[in-house]
């Protein structure tokens, strides 16, 4: 993989071949960005820089015996360690060597995926996925030898969020000392679920959300939309390329979403809770992606809301429909009960996201609206 192929983040690549250029690459690196900002495909083609045996002053030469093995992630000096978790195939003490046919196909595919999808791809079903003791000990077993042929061993953790305790303490000491010629590498999301021990011994690289401009030209050219399109989802996605992913689909099932959220908000505003229950049973059979894609959507509909009544209605981005019933449910979102509104939607798509129970999710979340709505009622 090279620079070449990752969108945006024109100023992490030049810190990156700076470093390299001027002799300062630090041992164990945390590149930290949200799950769209392209920091495992950058993990990927700073190490093949850093290995190739021709790079220029911007890129890997992708040509060279290097870089040719590491477009492949077959290079037996790049070394990969991800959450996993056992299924069909893998009983017991499932390691990430055990996955790596199926991690090469998801990134080689389109590295811009996250954990919900590569758990779909390993059909793990709702087990939390970890790194492992088990892993701990693979990870210093597979660094332990000398460079086989590249100029450095290269360890790619991705999400070390799942680290368990203990195999995060087993490796502490690694972290700090690596072996000689070695290059860690942590592509992470949220430093709060880091244990602070190992923030502490990494160097961070942090990964802004992609530019509006750039973002747009891609979704245009990949997924075939036209200008204006293309720009539109590239503002609503805040410059991440999963969520833009996420909104294509959305609006692929537009009028699908846009009557389960009325529906919803109908029934929580007369707290129907037996039609509520249906409701959440309903959207809970529904397939994950499928249920944060609609969460998303319900997101989109409140931030609208808020355009109408603080920016006026030629400031929103909605159909004919959804301006229709805007009009009529914005007045029950103020100040005083929106920052919960949305806090409880993003709390929705997190815990789902994180295999908790969808029905007990959806009917939680409708309960609370319920009295959310109820706040503003005598105002209109």
């Amino acid at each position: 993989m090279q620079f070449k192929d990752i969108i945006g983040q024109e100023a992490v690549k030049k810190r990156l071949t700076d470093a390299v250029k001027e002799g300062r690459i630090s041992h164990t690196q945390l590149f930290l960005g949200a799950e769209g900002s392209g920091n495992l495909p950058m993990a990927i083609a700073f190490a093949q820089y850093v290995n190739c045996l021709q790079p220029t002053d911007s890129d890997s030469c992708g040509e060279c015996s290097e870089c040719l093995k590491y477009q492949k992630l077959q290079h037996p000096d790049l070394h990969f360690s991800f959450p996993v978790s056992t299924n069909a195939e893998v009983k017991k003490n499932p390691v990430s060597k055990l996955f790596l046919p199926a991690w090469r196909e998801i990134v080689l595919e389109s590295p811009y995926f996250n954990l919900t999808d590569w758990q779909e791809k390993i059909q793990t079903e709702n087990k939390q996925l970890n790194i492992s003791k088990e892993e701990s000990t693979e990870i210093i077993k597979a660094l332990q030898y000398k460079v086989y042929e590249a100029k450095y061993k290269v360890m790619i953790i991705w999400y070390p969020e799942k680290l368990h305790t203990s195999a995060a303490n087993a490796l502490l000491k690694i972290l700090e000392e690596p072996p000689e010629k070695t290059l860690f590498i942590l592509v992470a999301h949220d430093t709060e679920q880091l244990l602070p021990t190992v923030l502490s011994r990494t160097q961070m690289v942090k990964f802004p959300p992609l530019p509006i401009e750039e973002l747009q030209n891609v979704l245009a050219e990949k997924e075939n939309l036209d200008e204006e399109q293309a720009l539109k989802i590239a503002k609503m996605s805040d410059g991440n390329y999963l969520q833009a992913i996420r909104l294509i689909k959305i609006t692929e099932k537009q009028q699908q979403f846009f009557d389960l959220f009325t529906s919803w908000m109908r029934m929580a505003f007369k707290a129907d809770v037996p039609g509520l229950i249906k409701w959440a049973d309903d959207l809970a059979a529904l397939k994950r992606e499928n249920i944060k894609a609609f969460l998303d959507y319900a997101l989109h509909i409140v931030r609208e809301s808020l355009a109408v009544n603080y920016a006026g209605e030629d400031a929103t981005k909605l159909n004919a429909q959804e301006e229709q019933f805007v009009q009529k449910f914005a007045p029950f979102l103020l100040s005083n009960n929106l920052p919960d509104f949305l806090n409880l939607l993003s709390e929705a798509h997190y815990h789902i996201e994180r295999n908790v129970n969808p029905k007990v999710v959806l009917f939680d979340t409708s309960l609370k609206i319920t009295k959310l709505l109820r706040v503003n009622k005598n105002r209109v």
